[in-house]
């Protein structure tokens, strides 16, 4: 583990920020970063160098966007070390099989993302982006000062060597495989006693309710929500329980994106990448981000287009950071809902419409899933306080019907089905699309 450069990161992630009087400050120091970075990896990046094509560094914004379907495309030429595809989705599904996450490639370490997409992306980390990778998160996501001890448990369908870089003398890590059982975890949490508890939203709201019943006895300095969207309800329901605010962490493959600050805003990492934005809406609000990492070499990650749907706050953060605060993650684009429309056309709708029209609906919802299974049939599964089956799921249809007809769509038949909650390598999606908008449409015009 390198030490030094872990410190580095640290001190540089606390104090870097507030150097920044403005925008325009940051936004020019960023641009040496990125610039430099390309100084780095061309020479060994074939694939970014033919991206380039002569462009001037200052230019590097003109470079087409690529997607994880590209980026895996072109794997071998993309990395700066040459590590094939084939050998590195090998050492990274033994890894998975075997549940031993220590073996690395070349002294690189080797993962591969949850798939939620239903596309496998493999991630390359380097024993140096690594310490930088762990002194960020000491310095965003741990309270209290460096030298403090901490007991972190870690929820998470894989382990990976880049979270345990995390680990020294003072910081105890513990790895939590969501394969195991829900019991196992329980014992284990309860004689750990962690200080800082991260998991998945909806592994966080099974250790809620285990905390009601009285099975699991933790009382952690902080709780953090990874990896899955966090529905308002979830969120609620967890921080009464624990009595605090919680917190996230937005990471996925490509990179360590956003934390959130003392106040609970989600604030963009824009001491390590840049993110422009797509704007989806007339209002400027929801986007895609393309995300250009200059704090990674060993997998560049340059003007690299995510279908996440992010939402921008509007209102400034009392922590008064100049970096970009985001309202929500919404989920991801797979995830709008398309409905006929006039004639020929198709509407879409974000899954937050969906996820407030089922929330507003009725205080007796305690959880609940909503799945499209084609543009004219949506499912809706309700856990419900008891006796209030049949007067919530009309107030629950009458509040989807509002939502579809209001965005001009025709109305959907909505069916009840009850709600099962299944934990282990699928992520949790409280709003979920199931089919293909295009082939469905096909499908529905043939004779």
């Amino acid at each position: 583990m390198e030490i030094v450069t872990l410190l580095r990161q640290f001190i540089r992630t606390k104090w870097l920020a507030r150097r920044f009087a403005n925008r325009k400050q940051l936004e020019r120091w960023q641009e040496a970063q990125v610039q430099a970075m390309l100084r780095r990896i061309l020479p060994d990046s074939p694939f970014y160098r033919k991206r380039m094509n002569g462009l001037a560094l200052e230019d590097w914004r003109s470079m087409e966007p690529i997607d994880k379907k590209l980026m895996m495309a072109h794997f071998d030429q993309l990395n700066t070390r040459r590590i094939g595809k084939e050998e590195a989705f090998q050492v990274a599904l033994q890894a998975e099989l075997s549940r031993d996450f220590a073996p690395q490639l070349d002294g690189i370490t080797v993962g591969l993302s949850s798939g939620t997409s239903g596309n496998r992306g493999l991630f390359l980390v380097s024993p140096q982006e690594q310490a930088k990778w762990a002194g960020t998160i000491i310095a965003k996501a741990l309270p209290g000062p460096l030298w403090a001890e901490h007991r972190i448990a870690f929820f998470l369908r894989a382990n990976s060597n880049l979270y345990t870089a995390v680990k020294q003398r003072r910081i105890r890590f513990s790895f939590f495989d969501l394969q195991k059982s829900l019991q196992e975890h329980l014992s284990n949490l309860n004689e750990y006693q962690p200080t800082v508890l991260v998991a998945p939203a909806s592994m966080l709201r099974l250790l809620a309710t285990a905390q009601r019943k009285g099975e699991l006895r933790i009382n952690p300095g902080k709780i953090i929500s990874v990896a899955e969207v966090l529905d308002p309800l979830d969120e609620t329901y967890i921080q009464e329980t624990f009595g605090q605010l919680i917190h996230q962490i937005y990471q996925c493959t490509e990179g360590l994106l956003a934390v959130t600050c003392a106040h609970g805003t989600l604030h963009v990492n824009e001491d390590l990448i840049v993110m422009e934005k797509e704007y989806l809406d007339e209002h400027k609000e929801r986007f895609f981000p393309m995300l250009t990492d200059f704090s990674r070499v060993t997998q560049p990650i340059i003007r690299y287009r995510l279908n996440d749907i992010l939402t921008e706050k509007r209102t400034p953060c009392p922590c008064g950071s100049v970096f970009t605060a985001l309202e929500k993650i919404e989920g991801r684009a797979d995830d709008l809902f398309w409905f006929h429309g006039e004639k020929e056309s198709l509407v879409s709708i974000f899954p937050d419409f969906i996820r407030r029209a089922v929330i507003s609906a009725s205080d007796a919802i305690e959880e609940y899933t909503v799945r499209q299974h084609s543009l004219h049939e949506l499912e809706v599964s309700l856990r419900l306080k008891a006796g209030q089956e049949e007067l919530a799921q009309e107030k629950v249809r009458k509040s989807l019907m509002a939502v579809i007809r209001e965005q001009q769509g025709q109305l959907p038949t909505i069916s009840f089905t009850p709600y099962e909650l299944q934990l282990g390598t699928k992520k949790l999606r409280r709003v979920e699309r199931m089919f293909t908008p295009d082939e469905q449409q096909e499908d529905d015009r043939r004779p």
